[in-house]
């Protein structure tokens, strides 16, 4: 009964860190919207979030902190993706409909996966929530302590990203209309944008 306490705060920050929209939730909408490999890509994302988090709790996130150039180069990596992939969201937009169909029923599993991989393993975002956030308040417990705050975490992620995935491709009727998805596409390639130029400030700062 002890471990539920550290077990709820690891649920709950997790929850808070991972829910707001970002590259990573964005993608795993898009996916489920188009009924496209989601919960593969919904699997992906918590799969890799289970080993970020370990790292973090379990003595990471000090050694991510302490090497500033690897952080730069995952920083400008992401940074070029995320202005890429918004580019290409916003060609869907503006594309005819004949256009929109045709790119959705070609957009294959290895496209998707090197998506996935990319909005997780090149978005700084997420080695400084999962790993480096998590990992400072679930270091600081004590042995079955930290298993049970990492649980929490974990379980948040595995919610949140099947939650997202079926949810959007539940509601796949509504959100593939043409102009749904063209709302959809400029939305989310605007929303890459944003990121990537706060990601340009966060590295001027």
């Amino acid at each position: 009964m002890m471990y539920w306490l550290p077990w709820a705060q690891g649920f709950t920050l997790g929850a808070g860190l991972i829910i707001p929209i970002g590259a990573q939730n964005a993608f795993v909408l898009n996916q489920g919207m188009r009924r496209q490999y989601h919960l593969l890509v919904a699997a992906i994302c918590s799969l890799f979030d289970v080993l970020l988090i370990g790292l973090g709790v379990f003595g990471g996130g000090a050694a991510l902190q302490s090497h500033g150039v690897l952080f730069w180069g995952i920083s400008l990596a992401g940074m070029a993706f995320l202005l890429i992939y918004g580019a290409h969201c916003w060609r869907r937009a503006l594309g005819s409909g004949q256009a929109l169909a045709l790119d959705g029923r070609e957009r294959g599993l290895k496209a998707v996966l090197i998506g996935v991989l990319a909005v997780t393993l090149l978005n700084p975002q997420v080695y400084i929530e999962t790993v480096m956030i998590l990992g400072s308040v679930g270091g600081g417990l004590d042995g079955n302590e930290k298993w049970a705050f990492a649980l929490g975490c974990f379980t948040a992620s595995l919610v949140w990203f099947f939650t997202l995935a079926l949810g959007a491709a539940r509601m796949s009727n509504w959100l593939g209309r043409p102009l749904v998805q063209r709302v959809m596409d400029g939305a989310i390639g605007t929303l890459m944008w944003l990121l990537a130029g706060k990601l340009v400030l966060g590295l001027m700062g």
